[in-house]
């Protein structure tokens, strides 16, 4: 169905007078969202095109950025896009999650309004509702760094985008049935690289000449281990931070992580092959593609370089070699070591535990014993209106419960410009993946062992990486440090699609009572209003 540009062009006016700062760039994006056949294992299914694209198109921005994004749902049932780590700041109604948006019905359009402040690096876009990640719908997003903001290397020759993630043969309409039913997935069957299964993508590069890999894990349940035969990478950016440049010869990105890496063609000219493999899993599922030279002699030969398997303690010790760059400057001149993290007192200590079991017969997941149940109204347009009965704060706990599993609508509350301190426990024997929307934060630990305060003497209070998305392996901790200086309803989530699906899940309510533009932006005038918000009138700016 064609776009309409009447309505596109009224969205548009619409944004341009909702947003602020109109001293700052606008791009504009107008997104067709329909099925199509795609074939990315060699079996047809029915995947979920952007523009006619699997995956979608990448956003191109830069650091301050208005993003003017007009999505028309083309499907026949409601959808939604979230953006993994663009922060929204002060702006949770268009966070794309069933608790902050309404979704877009068949046949209509909502045109998202984003501002990428302060912020630089490699993220993704997805499809959050329905389990339609498991189709497609998703993305690269890429925000350079302003002109006059240097930049701890040279430009690259070039610059791609690498979405890797496993994948099933079987619909996203099946396997939501699966879980509908109450039943874990079986294993996947495949993974893939930009949409195409082994050696279905290539990269040409020139000899001589360095590289920007901008890859991000937007599969449902694996860590992945990345890899260039014949070829060193060295990491220079983790999801809007620039880190120590240390060379790895392969990379862990766990689910729903991106990073930055650079590689020099500084081999014979031929074509090397670049390999992505399952992590700690007994079979080991593994996809390739070419890293082709344009002045080759010949195509890749030789078996595909192997990696590490199910080796916990190698990933750990990579995950604690990467570091922030403090001297480096971030989306501000300032250099990213100007915020002193670690002098900073912090106010509450959460815990979060990982639950697994059986509601009613059926296979659920949650945190600190509560699974979450999406609400009949999102809870940023409850919060909103002062609607009753949507949810409670204070539906789940800040610490372990020990208690059984339990269906609510999980809403957290904590103090606007609080800094606080999050342990995420994990007692199973898989890597887990946690991602909290709006928010960068410091992953000042991690190690084997149940947590105690004695934890904190081991501490990275200096340079710890700042992201947005984190791993705790298995029967292990983690822990970061948070600067709460985003209002709103923020999703904490697993990135692993079928536990957030059944419920592992829930929101951080960040809240003052005051009501300034300063604090928090007002409900965007072309809002939609669903469950008990139908009907109700956004205020004016």
């Amino acid at each position: 169905m064609p776009l309409n540009p009447a309505a596109f062009f009224l969205c548009t006016v619409l944004a341009l007078f909702a947003i602020v700062r109109a001293e700052d760039p606008y791009r504009f994006f107008n997104w067709n969202v329909t099925y199509g056949d795609i074939y990315p294992l060699g079996v047809r299914q029915q995947g979920i095109l952007i523009n006619g694209q699997f995956p979608g198109p990448d956003i191109h921005s830069v650091t301050n950025d208005n993003l003017i994004i007009n999505v028309f749902n083309s499907l026949t049932e409601p959808f939604l896009i979230s953006w993994n780590g663009v922060q929204n700041r002060r702006n949770s109604f268009v966070d794309g999650v069933y608790g902050t948006t309404c979704p877009i019905p068949p046949g209509r359009n909502y045109t998202f309004m984003l501002q990428v402040k302060d912020q630089i690096g490699s993220f993704y876009y997805y499809p959050s509702l329905a389990f339609h990640k498991a189709a497609g719908g998703f993305g690269g997003i890429r925000i350079l760094s302003r002109p006059r903001i240097p930049v701890p290397f040279d430009d690259p020759a070039g610059d791609y985008t690498v979405l890797i993630g496993d994948w099933y043969k079987s619909n996203h309409t099946t396997l939501k049935a699966t879980l509908d039913r109450g039943k874990k997935l079986p294993f996947p069957d495949g993974v893939l690289i930009n949409g195409r299964g082994p050696n279905g993508v290539s990269f040409t590069v020139e000899q001589g000449k360095t590289y920007r890999l901008r890859i991000s894990n937007v599969g449902l349940q694996n860590s992945l281990n990345f890899r260039i035969q014949g070829h060193k990478m060295k990491l220079v950016e983790v999801e809007g931070t620039h880190t120590l440049q240390t060379t790895f010869s392969s990379l862990d990105v766990h689910v729903g992580q991106s990073y930055s890496v650079l590689v020099t063609a500084d081999q014979p000219g031929q074509d090397y092959y670049i390999v992505v493999s399952t992590r700690f899993t007994s079979k080991i599922l593994t996809t390739t593609g070419v890293l082709h030279y344009s002045n080759s002699a010949g195509p890749v030969s030789g078996p595909p370089p192997g990696g590490p398997t199910i080796q916990v303690d190698w990933s750990l010790n990579q995950a604690r070699s990467i570091r922030t760059n403090l001297t480096a400057s971030g989306p501000r001149p300032n250099p990213q070591g100007s915020y002193h993290y670690g002098m900073i007192n912090t106010t509450k200590t959460i815990r979060l535990d990982s639950s697994a079991g059986q509601v009613n017969g059926k296979q659920r997941y949650g945190v600190n014993s509560v699974s979450f149940v999406p609400a009949d109204t999102p809870l940023k347009l409850a919060d909103y209106f002062n609607i009753e009965g949507v949810f409670r704060v204070g539906s789940i706990s800040y610490n372990p419960t020990g208690g059984g599993l339990y269906l609510d609508t999980s809403v957290m509350g904590v103090d606007y410009r609080a800094f606080i301190e999050i342990v995420f426990e994990n007692p199973e024997d898989i890597v887990q993946s946690w991602h909290l929307n709006g928010y960068s934060f410091f992953v000042v630990g991690m190690d084997g062992g149940q947590w105690t305060s004695g934890s904190r003497n081991q501490y990275n209070l200096r340079d710890a990486i700042a992201r947005c998305t984190v791993q705790v392996y298995p029967k292990s901790w983690t822990a970061i440090f948070v600067a709460l200086d985003n209002v709103g309803m923020w999703q904490l989530r697993s990135e692993f699609w079928a536990r957030q699906y059944l419920g592992q899940q829930f929101y951080l309510r960040v809240y003052t009572s005051t009501n300034s533009i300063r604090d928090e932006y007002p409900i965007p005038k072309n809002a939609r209003l669903c469950g008990w918000a139908s009907g109700r009138h956004t205020r004016p700016l």
